[in-house]
């Protein structure tokens, strides 16, 4: 270090700024040996900088959503009110959503759907894996509006719909609250209604091994009798690996049963492949119980999980997925 009978003037003694800054400080602190401790700071910055940036990530989507929310607004200013609030009006803007959403997919997580031709031009019921956040759905979503001119109405949670700015968003897509007379409506209507029965529990608290949980959850099975339409089971092939949550920490889940609110850290949004797999639909039976119907689609989805997931799930592996060619499958 500098000696203590030193200037930092430039006029009797070249050094850098950093030196004298180095020597004021530890003057002015009486601390000595000021650089060996900055050094070792900076050496743990460095250390836990790419841990810091794995929790920081996820926010990448929240930030994207309301650059979404944004860009509806611009476009809700082109028109009065009343028009605003036309479906038709509207189609511009989601067109211009989905091409954002589609292409960050195809770029960040280079996103394929398998099965598309299997949503049938009537209504359906798409009843899906929730991962840590639904980012697979939003991608599908944009997928579907591109592809097949359709939009997937989707059943949100509750605390959904008490984020700040999200209602204008939510009332474009035409969100849903999750009733069932809301929903058999929709469908009924001729609506692509979609919907994860296992919810905000399974997507934090699910893990690895891609374990469903839905519960004895048989509303949605209720739906698709009520509207006689068939469910489409569907699943997203590592989407466990791009976000993932500390849901596996006691502390958590015992913060979740009582608050109810989704107060569980997220790190993540790895680059990873991301495939998302239609199965066969379960067509419409006038006999059927709401127990059997939600049991097929539990089925369903699990053998969605069990022919297109590697168990346990791994990062680098569904990293190197990017590079590599997937075999046709039957």
């Amino acid at each position: 270090m500098i000696g203590r009978n030193e200037s930092c003037s430039s006029n009797q003694i070249p050094m850098s700024y950093f030196t004298c800054l180095l020597y004021v400080l530890e003057e002015w602190t009486g601390v000595q040996h000021l650089e060996d401790y900055l050094n070792y700071v900076v050496y743990l910055l460095w250390l836990f900088a790419p841990l810091a940036v794995s929790f920081i990530l996820p926010g990448l989507i929240l930030l994207l959503l309301y650059i979404s929310i944004i860009i509806l607004h611009i476009y809700k200013r082109r028109t009065d009110l009343k028009e605003a609030y036309s479906n038709y009006f509207w189609d511009g803007a989601r067109q211009v959503l989905a091409t954002i959403w589609y292409g960050h997919a195809r770029i960040w997580n280079g996103y394929e759907v398998h099965g598309i031709e299997k949503i049938p031009d009537g209504p359906a019921l798409v009843v899906f894996y929730h991962g840590a956040t639904p980012i697979d759905f939003f991608y599908f979503m944009a997928t579907v509006l591109i592809r097949k001119k359709r939009i997937c109405h989707i059943v949100a949670d509750h605390f959904v719909f008490s984020i700040p700015g999200f209602k204008l968003l939510l009332d474009v897509f035409s969100v849903k609250h999750g009733s069932q007379e809301e929903c058999v409506k929709a469908l009924k209507n001729g609506d692509l209604l979609a919907i994860a029965p296992g919810g905000v529990r399974e997507a934090l608290f699910s893990n690895e091994n891609y374990s469903i949980i839905w519960g004895n959850r048989k509303g949605f099975a209720q739906v698709a009798i009520d509207a006689e339409v068939p469910i489409i089971p569907m699943f997203t092939q590592n989407v466990r690996e791009g976000i993932r949550s500390l849901g596996g920490i006691k502390f958590f889940r015992l913060m979740y049963e009582y608050l109810r609110l989704p107060l569980v850290p997220l790190y993540g949004n790895f680059p990873v492949k991301l495939r998302t797999y239609l199965g066969e639909p379960i067509p419409y039976r006038p006999k059927v119980t709401a127990e059997e119907l939600a049991e097929q689609a539990k089925t369903g989805v699990q053998s969605l999980i069990n022919k297109h997931q590697k168990l346990p799930g791994n990062v680098f592996r569904a990293l190197m997925e990017r590079f590599t060619i997937q075999k046709k499958e039957d």
